[in-house]
C-alpha cells in the first residue's frame, strides 16, 4: 500500500503560520458568509487534503530510487506546500497555504497537477498535461472527499479547491445551509451574468460580462441587498432618526459648538439596563447597571458618561456625556461602572451592595428594565458621542414587532447567561425595534425572491425543465438569491440583539457571538441598521458579495442533512472531517438563535432543512449534562456515537487514501497532563474501537492568543490532525515487552524523518504520537503482565519516554564535552552550580572541569561553575582556528548570530561548520526538550526558532563563499 505523504511528513511550521494568520484575515473569506463556531483553518484543510491525496516519494522507489531523491522530492513538495521563508518578515510565501493563493490558478493548478500524478500513477497511467484536462481527469478518476461534520463547510470548499468531488453532510440545518451556500449552490451558477434589470440593459446596450466564478450572482446579490434596505428605510425609517446637536450636548462638552445644531446620523443608542435599588428609603427607584461609563478610550479623544443625581429627573438620576481629559483615579472610576464581573453591583443614589443574587432575583421577580445612557452619531471628524434624548427613547419605546422568535432558551447555565436574569426567551435577546428591523428585513426576502424569479425568466434561465432537486433553473437561481439574503438577515441578528455591546477601545459595535456563548451584557448597543457604519444591513450585504466574488474555481460539491454513523455512498471515499469535540460547543443550542431567523425566511425555499421548529438536538454527538441527565451519561453518549461514527467513517473511506480527523485539546488537559490527557486518551480509544490505526498525528496550531473563549476551561489551544488507515483483518495480540520493542525499532526512523521534514521542536512531542500509536494500534491489544488490555493513556506515555530516549541517544554522536554541556544544562539550566558537582559530572564523562572550560562552554570561579550565555560567547569565534570544536558551540554560536544579525549572518556561519551543522540542529531538539520539560519558555524559544528558520539558513548558506567567510572570521 503506498504511502501518502501526510503519513510522513509536512511543513508544519508553514501550515501554522498560514492558519494563524488566516485569523485576521476577513475580506472574502467564508468566514464572512456567516458565522460558524470553531472553523478549522482553510490552510489547515488545504494542506491536510493535499497530504491524503498526494503519494510520498518513498511509495515509488522506481522513480525516486534513493533516500536522497526521495528527499529532494519531498522538499519540492513541501516547497509546493509551504512557499519560500522571507528572510526579512519571517513569513512563508508563495506555497499552497497562503491565502494569496486561494485564487491562484497557477499554483492550485501545480496542485491539481500532483494529486493528478499520484492518481494516475496508482493506476499505472501517466497524468494530463493542461490543466483543464487535470481537473476533468480529477472529476472521473479521483475519489470524492467527504466530510460527515461539514460545520461552516472549510473541508468540502478546499476539496472543491483541489479540483475534487465534495460532498459533506451535518445534523445541523444552520451549518447544513451555510456549507450550501459555500459550496453547493456556486457551481450551479459559476459564468452567469447578473439577472437584475440594472445588469441586463447594460448587456441589451451592448455591454459585455467578464466576471469569473460567481461573480454575477455577487451582483445581483448586491442590487438585490440594495433594494431590500431601500425599501426598509421606506417602512422603518421613522424608527432610525437622525440626532440634533442641541445646547444640552455643547453645555456638557463644550468642544462640540461649531456642530451646534447640526443633525447627524446616528451609529448607535447604548442603553444600560436597570434594577430596583435594593435601599426601600428610596422606594421603587430603578438604578443603571454599567459595566463601564467608557465610551472612548482612545488618547486625545476620550469620552465618558457620567451619572448625575437630580431629584427632579425620573428615579432621581440621570446620565451626561463628558469628552477631553480625565484624571487617572475618574478613568479608573468610569471604567469599573456599577456592576463588576465578580461582586456584583452597586446602587448609585446609596451605595448599597446589589449581589448577583439580588440582581438574579429582582430579574425574574419585578423585572429589569433599560434607561438610554448615551448615543453614538457620524460626527463630520469621526464618532461624536452625545447625551440621551428623551424624544430617541420615546420612538425606540414606540416600535410595534409584528413578530417574535418562538421558544425559550435552553437550560444551559454554562452557554446561556440571560434566563438567569428573567431573560428566558429568544425574543428577550432584543429591542422592539431590533425585532421590527428583522421582522422587516425577513419579510423582504420573500419579495426579493419574486422579483429575481422574474427577472431570472426575463434573462433567459430555464423556466421548464426540471433540476434534480425539483426546480427550475430560474427557481433556482430565486432561491439561491434568498439564500443569501438570509444570510445578511443572520448577520443583523449577530449586530442587532441586546447582547451587544460598545467598544470602547475600537470605538464599534461588537457582535452578539464575541465568544461562543449567550452571556448578560449589562450596557448594550443597539445598531442603527440603515447607517453606514459597523452592523449596518449593507455592510452586511458586501461581507457576503466579497465572499462570493472570492473567486476560486467552482467543482461539483453536494451536502446533506444526515447523521455521520450514517454516510449514503455508492463508491469508496477519501474521509477528512472535524468532529465536535466533547462538550466544548453546543452548537445545536447556539445555532438556535440563527435558525429561527433563517426559518422564517426561508422554510419554504429549504422545506426540508427547516422541518422543526429549533435545531434538533436529541442526536447531537455533544456531550451536554442536562440534555443526558448528568456528566456520566452524556460522556457515555458522546463516545458511543462518536465509535458509531468513526466505525461508519472506515466501512466508507477509501483503502488506498488515509482518514485525517481533526482533535481540538482543550487547554486545561494540556496545563495538567500533557499529549496523554484523558480526553485525547478516550478519544484515540474510540478510534481504535473503530477498527482504524493512527499511524502519524500533525499538531496545527491556529489559535489567536487573543481569542475569546466561552469558559476559560474549555478554551482551545491546539488540534492534531490522526492520519489513520483500517487495521489488517489479520492483525493480532502483543505483549507489552513485544510493543516496546517494536516501537523502538520503528519509532527512531520515523522521528528522523520528523527531524528532516524540519519540524519544530515544540510540535515534536504530539507529531511523535503518530508512529508511536501507529506501532500500538495495529495490534488488536497489547497485553500487560496480568494478561489485561494496555489502555491508551498508558501507550501514550511509553511513547513519550521513548520520544526523550531517542533525542537522549542523540547525545552518543556529540562530543563528550557537549555531552557534559547538556547534562550541566538539565540540572542547572543557564544558572551556576557548586564547582564539586561540576568536577564529579565531568568525571563520569570521560571529561575535565578545565578541559570544558578551555572548549569555551564553562565559566568558573568563586566554587561556582556555570555555562558562558550567548550574549558572553566571543565576538570573535572562527570554527576553523577552535582546537577543540563543539557541538554546544556551534548551536550556541548559530542562535546568537540569528538573533543579533539576522538568516545572513547565521547562514554564513553554518556554510563552515561542515558535519557539525546537522549536529547543532540535532542538539537544538534535544535542548528544547529539556526547556519544555523544565518550564524555560524563553531558552526553549531560541533552540525551536533555530530549527524552523533552518530550511532558509541552508539555502542561504549554498551561496555562501566560505573562503570569505573563514579570513573575516579570522580577522
Amino acid at each position: 500500500m503506498r504511502k501518502k505523504l501526510i503519513e510522513v511528513a509536512l511543513p508544519l511550521e508553514a501550515i501554522n503560520q498560514a492558519s494563524a494568520r488566516e485569523k485576521s484575515i476577513r475580506h472574502g473569506h467564508p468566514s464572512t458568509l456567516h458565522l460558524w463556531w470553531a472553523r478549522r483553518p482553510l490552510a489547515a484543510c488545504r494542506a491536510v487534503l493535499f497530504g491524503q491525496l498526494v503519494d510520498d516519494p518513498s511509495s515509488w522507489p522506481e522513480r525516486f530510487p534513493t533516500e536522497e531523491d526521495q528527499d529532494a522530492e519531498r522538499k519540492r513538495l513541501f516547497d509546493l506546500i509551504g512557499g519560500h521563508r522571507n528572510p526579512e518578515s519571517g513569513r512563508y510565501e508563495r506555497g499552497l497555504v497562503q491565502w494569496e493563493s486561494s485564487n491562484d490558478e497557477t499554483i492550485l493548478n501545480a496542485a491539481r497537477y500532483e494529486i493528478a500524478r499520484s492518481v494516475a500513477w496508482g493506476q499505472g497511467e501517466e497524468p494530463p498535461d493542461t490543466p483543464g484536462e487535470v481537473l476533468s481527469y480529477l472529476q472521473e478518476h479521483a475519489p470524492p472527499v467527504y466530510d460527515p461534520f461539514c460545520g461552516g463547510g472549510s473541508i468540502p470548499l478546499e476539496a472543491q479547491r483541489l479540483g475534487l468531488r465534495a460532498y459533506g453532510s451535518d445534523l445541523n440545518p444552520v451549518a447544513v445551509l451555510v456549507s450550501k451556500a459555500l459550496v453547493e449552490i456556486p457551481p450551479k451558477f459559476a459564468g452567469l451574468p447578473p439577472v437584475n434589470p440594472e445588469a441586463q440593459a447594460e448587456l441589451k446596450r451592448g455591454g459585455s460580462w467578464n466576471g469569473k466564478g460567481v461573480q454575477g450572482l455577487a451582483e445581483d446579490v448586491r442590487y438585490y441587498g440594495q433594494w431590500m434596505r431601500d425599501e426598509a428605510e421606506g417602512r422603518i425609517g421613522h424608527l432610525f432618526p437622525q440626532v440634533e446637536v442641541t445646547e444640552e450636548a455643547v453645555r456638557q462638552q463644550p468642544n462640540l459648538k461649531p456642530i451646534l445644531g447640526q443633525k447627524l446620523t446616528v451609529i448607535a443608542w447604548l442603553w444600560a439596563r436597570t434594577v430596583r435599588s435594593p435601599n426601600p428609603a428610596i422606594g421603587a427607584a430603578m438604578v443603571p447597571l454599567v459595566s463601564s461609563f467608557m465610551l472612548s478610550t482612545k488618547k486625545d479623544k476620550k469620552a465618558w458618561v457620567e451619572p448625575v443625581i437630580d431629584a427632579a429627573a425620573p428615579d432621581g438620576w440621570k446620565f451626561e456625556v463628558q469628552s477631553g481629559s480625565i484624571g487617572t483615579e475618574a478613568e479608573a472610576k468610569a471604567k469599573a461602572g456599577t456592576i463588576g464581573r465578580s461582586t456584583g453591583g452597586h446602587c448609585i443614589l446609596t451605595g448599597a451592595p446589589m449581589p448577583f443574587s439580588y440582581v438574579r432575583e429582582e430579574g425574574k421577580t419585578t423585572g429589569l428594565g433599560e434607561r438610554l445612557m448615551a448615543i453614538v452619531a457620524d460626527g463630520p471628524k469621526g464618532r461624536v458621542y452625545l447625551p440621551p434624548a428623551p424624544e430617541h427613547e420615546e420612538i425606540a419605546r414606540s416600535a410595534e414587532p409584528e413578530w417574535e422568535p418562538e421558544g425559550d432558551l435552553p437550560d444551559n447555565p454554562r452557554d446561556f447567561k440571560t434566563p438567569n436574569y428573567g431573560l428566558p426567551r429568544f425574543a428577550d435577546l432584543f429591542t422592539r425595534r431590533q425585532l421590527v428591523a428583522l421582522t422587516t428585513f425577513s419579510n423582504l426576502v420573500a419579495e426579493v425572491r419574486e422579483k429575481a424569479l422574474t427577472n431570472a425568466r426575463a434573462a433567459g434561465l430555464a423556466d421548464g425543465e426540471r433540476l434534480e432537486d425539483g426546480g427550475t433553473e430560474a427557481e433556482a437561481y430565486a432561491d439561491s438569491v434568498a439564500t443569501y439574503m438570509s444570510l445578511v438577515v443572520d448577520k443583523g441578528a449577530d449586530y442587532w440583539s441586546t447582547i451587544c455591546s460598545w467598544h470602547a477601545t475600537r470605538e464599534l459595535i461588537r457582535n452578539t457571538f464575541g465568544r461562543q456563548a449567550i452571556p448578560m451584557v449589562w450596557d448594550y448597543a443597539e445598531c442603527n441598521s440603515l447607517s453606514n457604519s459597523a452592523g449596518n444591513w449593507s455592510s452586511g450585504v458586501e461581507w457576503v458579495v466579497r465572499c462570493l466574488n472570492n473567486g476560486q474555481s467552482f467543482s461539483f460539491a453536494k451536502i446533506d442533512q444526515a447523521d455521520a454513523a450514517s454516510p449514503k455512498f455508492t463508491e469508496p471515499i477519501v474521509v477528512s472531517t472535524d468532529p465536535p469535540y466533547y462538550d466544548n460547543i453546543g452548537y445545536a443550542d447556539l445555532s438556535d438563535f440563527f435558525y429561527v431567523w433563517l426559518r422564517r425566511s426561508l422554510r419554504t425555499v429549504w422545506s426540508e432543512v427547516f422541518r422543526t421548529l429549533l435545531v434538533p438536538k436529541a442526536e447531537e454527538l455533544v456531550a451536554t449534562p442536562y440534555r443526558h441527565g448528568g456528566r456520566d451519561a452524556a460522556e457515555e453518549f458522546f463516545q458511543i456515537g462518536v465509535g458509531k461514527a468513526l466505525k461508519a467513517m472506515a466501512d466508507a473511506s477509501d483503502e488506498r487514501y488515509p482518514l485525517a480527523i481533526y482533535y481540538a485539546f482543550k487547554q486545561s488537559e494540556i496545563e495538567t497532563e500533557g499529549v496523554a490527557s484523558t480526553g485525547w486518551a478516550t478519544f484515540l480509544q474510540g478510534v481504535i474501537a473503530a477498527g482504524l490505526i493512527v499511524d502519524a498525528t500533525l499538531p496545527v496550531r491556529s489559535e489567536m492568543s487573543n481569542r475569546m473563549i466561552a469558559s476559560g476551561n474549555n478554551a482551545l489551544a491546539s488540534s492534531i490532525v490522526l492520519v489513520c488507515r483500517k487495521r489488517a483483518e489479520t492483525a493480532h495480540a502483543i505483549t507489552r515487552a513485544d510493543f516496546i520493542r517494536e516501537l523502538r525499532d520503528a519509532l527512531p526512523p520515523a522521528l528522523k524523518l520528523l527531524q528532516q521534514g524540519n519540524i519544530a521542536p515544540v510540535d515534536m512531542a504530539q507529531a511523535s504520537i503518530g508512529p508511536g500509536m501507529a506501532v500500538f494500534t495495529q495490534h488488536v491489544q497489547v497485553l500487560e503482565a496480568d494478561d489485561s488490555p494496555m489502555n491508551v493513556k498508558t501507550a501514550l506515555q511509553i511513547i513519550n519516554t521513548e520520544l526523550d530516549t531517542f533525542l537522549a541517544d542523540q547525545e552518543a554522536e556529540y562530543d563528550e564535552w557537549t555531552r557534559f554541556a547538556i547534562s550541566w544544562f538539565e540540572t542547572h539550566g543557564v544558572e551556576a552550580g557548586p564547582y564539586g558537582e561540576a568536577e564529579i559530572l565531568a568525571t563520569a564523562r570521560g571529561v575535565s572541569v578545565d578541559g570544558v572550560r578551555e572548549a569555551g562552554i564553562i565559566k568558573s570561579g568563586g566554587g561556582k561553575v556555570g555555562l558562558i550565555l550567548r550574549p558572553e560567547l566571543p565576538s570573535d569565534w572562527n570554527s576553523a582556528n577552535d582546537p577543540r570544536l563543539t557541538v554546544w558551540e556551534c548551536t550556541q554560536h548559530l542562535i546568537r548570530r540569528l538573533e543579533d544579525q539576522g538568516e545572513g549572518a547565521a547562514a554564513e556561519l553554518l556554510a563552515v561548520l561542515g558535519g557539525h551543522a546537522d549536529a547543532a540542529r540535532a542538539l537544538a531538539y534535544r535542548l528544547y526538550g529539556i526547556c519544555e520539560r523544565k518550564g524555560w519558555a524563553e531558552e526553549g524559544r531560541a533552540y525551536n526558532g533555530l530549527v524552523v528558520v533552518w530550511p532558509d539558513l541552508v539555502d542561504l548558506a549554498t551561496s555562501v563563499d566560505t573562503s570569505t567567510v573563514q579570513s573575516e572570521l579570522a580577522v
